[in-house]
């Protein structure tokens, strides 16, 4: 049985690991990915929480090579999955087939390529609800059921899965179920001009230096019992709870803009991801408490796909972005001089 002072000094080293890990991780990133800060903080925060992200963002930004860089510095089995419209459900999570055994012929189940530590399922958009499905009990359960076999997947498991917003003709929207299953809807921009310089100068002159491996998966296993020990106060938490509470339209105290504006609100798991993620990223800022900033500046990855505007908001160009920003501006506590980016 683990003494208390060995466990305290194994979460103490823990959070020293993350801490200066962060440094380091940035510094392997900057081999390859050039700018991208905020993107890559909400990568990390989402990996350190154990939570699922969507990437969003247009062709050519790097996002397939973020994700590998990343699942090569935590020594994680990386698997890409190209989502098609002719993808079918097991062509993700295996199935049975008709194998020769010593004992005769007998049914084997084969493992599908989600059977990895980071999952980067690429245009999931682009695939049908039938196949979108089989990801919902992997992300959730962490398991794959083939005949009614329950097949456990690998520890630690994360699905990064990005979606094109430029071409939506011939694409299948994720549903809402599926789509709160995302701990962050992390969007990545096109980078500033000397940035962009950078990238070609550097990529058109030399070959990319080789990642090194920093962490290992029973690491980051670590990090996520290590997380949810960072003490809160009950007013930050109610704090959260009430950010995603002004997003639902048409409950007690929701502000008129979301009841004129907003056809879906965010569910419970936003509060709980707002908080989860305000944790990681004290913790990486060297805190070993939250404040008001860590969850202000979670809100938007947090909130922006568990948020469905109507028609009349896109007729008045509002945008979802703007809907956060005015649910920071409304609920009680807001400073807006006090948030950080």
């Amino acid at each position: 049985m683990q003494k208390p002072t060995d466990s305290l000094s194994a979460e103490k080293q823990a959070v020293e690991q993350i801490i200066k890990g962060r440094a380091e991780i940035g510094a392997e990133l900057s081999k390859v990915i050039i700018g991208q800060k905020e993107v890559i903080e909400e990568l990390l925060i989402a990996l350190f929480a154990g939570g699922h992200c969507l990437i969003t963002g247009a062709p050519g930004l790097a996002k397939t090579l973020l994700v590998k860089s990343l699942a090569q510095i935590f020594h994680l089995k990386f698997q890409r999955i190209q989502f098609t419209p002719d993808l079918m459900p097991a062509d993700i999570t295996g199935m049975e087939i008709l194998q020769d055994s010593a004992e005769g012929r007998k049914m084997t189940f084969v493992n599908g390529p989600i059977f990895a530590n980071m999952i980067l399922a690429d245009e999931i958009n682009r695939t049908p609800p039938k196949t979108q499905a089989a990801l919902l009990e992997a992300m959730q359960e962490h398991q794959v059921t083939a005949a009614g076999v329950r097949h456990p997947l690998p520890e630690p498991f994360f699905v990064l899965a990005t979606q094109n917003p430029i071409e939506m003709e011939g694409t299948y929207p994720l549903p809402e179920a599926q789509l709160d299953r995302f701990m962050f809807n992390v969007v990545i921009d096109y980078l500033p001009e000397d940035e962009e310089v950078t990238v070609v100068t550097q990529t058109t002159s030399r070959l990319a230096e080789p990642i090194a491996a920093l962490f290992t998966g029973e690491d980051v296993m670590r990090f996520h019992e290590v997380v949810r020990k960072v003490p809160i106060a009950e007013d930050l938490v109610r704090y959260a709870v009430r950010l995603a509470a002004a997003s639902r339209p048409h409950q007690e105290g929701a502000p008129d803009f979301v009841n004129e504006w907003v056809s879906w609100g965010a569910g419970l798991r936003a509060g709980q991801y707002l908080v989860l993620g305000s944790k990681v990223r004290a913790l990486l800022r060297g805190r070993a408490h939250v404040t008001m900033d860590d969850i202000q500046s979670l809100a938007h990855p947090t909130l922006r796909h568990r948020i469905l505007i109507n028609y009349r908001a896109e007729a008045e160009g509002i945008t979802v972005e703007s809907v956060v920003d005015r649910i920071l501006d409304s609920v009680k506590g807001f400073n807006p001089k006090a948030a950080v980016k």
